[in-house]
């Protein structure tokens, strides 16, 4: 049942998310070398406040203290995707000041705590609209791969990531697929939930995920592109026509993208022993 007020965090995340927007975007001495983290963290919960009000619940509200998980989640995800970054040197980060190593990881892992949260959670207010719910109920797994296309997929993520360090060049793209191949049957077989699962289920509907990843995409290259620190890309063939700093086909990355984030979450669950991952998805 939808709330009949909208949250009051709600109201405190949008404010904090507009100040480091525009504390970052004017330039104020010093806090917009630190805007990254209060401007993703206040959308984060702004969205969650959005879905409480539509939903009723949220993930906040049914997670509690397990929310953090999510950042801690994140930042070691996407620490995973800098060593994927190594051979294809697709994209960079600039500053207008020195940071020590120590300082550099950890602001580093500030920002990347945010990563996860955004995106499952704008996955969740896409989820409010009747159109784009999944029909496979958000407690069922769904249907397992034949043994045989499970080994098949095994083995396409395994050739995928060796082509994507021995070949970076013509192969970087296999960075937003390589490991959505590896884990994602892999979490099928183990009783988790999966892409795939939706895929053989013919529910379509599950494109909300690559969806929310585009939509965090385009906040993403936004928001940094008068941002300082910020990061800008190399990328070969199709480094032309872009938006902010990414180029336009580059976009079609997030939509992978956001489903490697949803099968590392499933697949680090697992490992954690978590049987619940409180998502409507």
């Amino acid at each position: 049942m939808p709330a009949k007020r909208f949250p009051l965090y709600g109201f405190a995340a949008l404010v904090l998310c507009l100040s480091a927007w525009s504390l970052s975007w004017l330039r104020i001495e010093p806090f917009y070398r630190y805007s990254f983290f209060p401007l993703w963290f206040g959308y984060i919960f702004f969205v969650d406040a959005l879905v409480l009000w539509r939903r009723g619940t949220s993930l906040l509200t049914h997670m509690r203290l397990r929310y953090t998980q999510l950042f801690l989640f994140s930042s070691i995800f996407w620490w995973v995707f800098e060593e994927l970054n190594v051979p294809v040197q697709n994209w960079h980060y600039i500053s207008d000041q020195p940071y020590t190593p120590l300082a550099s990881f950890l602001l580093a892992s500030l920002s990347f705590s945010t990563v996860l949260p955004a995106v499952l959670e704008t996955a969740e207010l896409l989820t409010t609209f009747n159109l784009l719910r999944p029909r496979l109920s958000a407690d069922k797994v769904g249907p397992r791969l034949p043994f045989g296309v499970f080994v098949t997929l095994e083995i396409l993520g395994i050739v995928s990531f060796l082509l994507l360090w021995l070949y970076p060049h013509y192969f970087f793209g296999l960075t937003w697929l390589c490991l959505v191949l590896l884990l994602d049957p892999l979490n099928n077989v183990l009783g988790r939930k999966s892409t795939l699962a939706h895929i053989v289920g013919k529910d379509w509907r599950f494109v909300v995920l690559p969806l929310a990843g585009l939509c965090c995409g385009f906040f993403w290259e936004m928001w940094n592109y008068h941002a300082l620190p910020k990061w800008y890309y190399t990328v070969p063939y199709i480094g032309f026509w872009k938006i902010f700093e990414m180029p336009l086909l580059g976009y079609t990355g997030y939509l992978p993208f956001a489903v490697e984030l949803f099968a590392m979450y499933q697949f680090a669950l697992f490992v954690s022993r978590q049987k619940e991952d409180y998502l409507m998805l």
